[in-house]
């Protein structure tokens, strides 16, 4: 995909980046799936009680054919489908899994914009991995997450933000679609306007009485007249459905932590198999540290443990640099928690946040102590 082409429409120019959508697949359901096998293949759902008047915050496709969707009262759903499993929300657990899944995105990129817990766009116009190929780094993110977090996501690579969202929506679940440039203009010719981000039921219907049905209907309206049918959405509308979008991907946020995490193929027995693995991730962390000199300082060092059961732990303390000795003592103290097989070891650091400096900063200025 070229970064330097641009196209003009309404004396605009449009930069064409490599833009990646990355989006997981019934998140919540998903994870509670994926801790718990004997779910699989069965309707599962998320949400509130339904004797409370709970809603769902989300389903598998398992549940979908019988009408389930999200946002739909917990008892309706269960009507349309009396086999659904409706299992509480656990959002602590649903943001570990959003921060693993983000970590390795960062690992390719550090231009992210997450939009939810569960989807995020990457700029990838300058990512020197697998030789700037957008499409093989989406793929290696989609094959990372699935190892190492166990859940699937659907990915969508093409010039721009607009584009990439529709492409991630394509192809799901577990999905990779790609829209090349020279690709763009036969896609949104065919593309229903009801795609469009934005286009709720009530725009699709009256786009619908004026005989738009795709957006190479939408293509047929002049800027005057969507202008003064929606607004100024309108504008927006008529560079859309030329899959014409400049929006940049905004990644103000800084960088929290950094790890290095092996999902093993064969579980790891016991601790003294652990702390042999241990030495070869924290060389391979020390190794991606020094590739990248705009870090913040490290502030605590952790370890992380998913046991066979697929349950998680992590243990961290203060530590400034990524010290051998206290990584082994973590490593003991999360193994003693559960005292069982290994299938994932990971090892990392947490980064100072401005923050931090910040409190620092007045603590010193004022004479303040510590133990105050």
């Amino acid at each position: 995909m070229s970064t330097a082409s641009t196209g003009v429409a309404n004396n605009r120019s449009f930069i064409l980046r490599k833009i990646a959508h990355c989006d997981c697949d019934c998140f919540y359901a998903s994870i509670e799936v994926r801790d718990n096998p004997a779910l699989r293949g069965k309707p599962v759902a998320v949400g509130g009680n339904a004797e409370r008047r709970g809603v769902l915050t989300t389903c598998n496709y398992e549940a979908r054919p019988f009408g389930v969707h999200s946002a739909m009262p917990t008892a309706q759903a269960l009507r349309l489908c009396p086999e659904l499993i409706v299992l509480p929300v656990d959002m602590p657990k649903y943001r570990q899994a959003s921060t693993e899944i983000r970590n390795i995105m960062l690992d390719y990129s550090d231009q992210l914009e997450p939009l939810s817990l569960d989807e995020a766009y990457l700029d990838l116009s300058d990512s020197p991995h697998f030789s700037g190929s957008a499409t093989r780094i989406a793929e290696r993110i989609r094959q990372r997450v699935y190892k190492e977090v166990g859940i699937t996501i659907s990915a969508g690579v093409a010039p721009n933000k607009f584009l990439a969202k529709v492409a991630s929506d394509w192809q799901k679940p577990d999905g990779l679609t790609v829209i090349r440039p020279e690709q763009v203009a036969t896609f949104v010719k065919q593309l229903p306007v009801k795609r469009i981000p934005g286009v709720g039921p009530v725009t699709a219907a009256k786009l619908q009485r004026m005989g738009v049905q795709d957006c190479a209907d939408l293509q047929q309206c002049s800027m005057t007249e969507l202008s003064h049918s929606f607004g100024r959405f309108g504008a927006r509308l008529y560079e859309l459905c030329r899959g014409l979008d400049d929006r940049p991907v905004s990644s103000s946020r800084e960088r929290k932590s950094l790890s290095v995490e092996h999902t093993l193929s064969e579980d790891l027995p016991d601790l003294s198999a652990c702390e042999a693995y241990l030495p070869a991730l924290t060389e391979e962390l020390v190794q991606r540290l020094a590739r990248q000199k705009s870090w913040a300082p490290i502030h605590k060092l952790f370890v992380k443990l998913r046991f066979n059961d697929f349950s998680r732990t992590t243990a961290e303390c203060l530590s400034d640099s990524v010290d051998n000795a206290k990584a082994s003592e973590l490593l003991l103290t999360a193994w003693q928690r559960k005292s069982r097989p290994v299938r994932l070891l990971g090892v990392g650091v947490r980064f100072r946040s401005q923050e931090l400096e910040q409190l620092d900063l007045f603590a010193h200025g004022s004479g303040l102590h510590s133990e105050l």
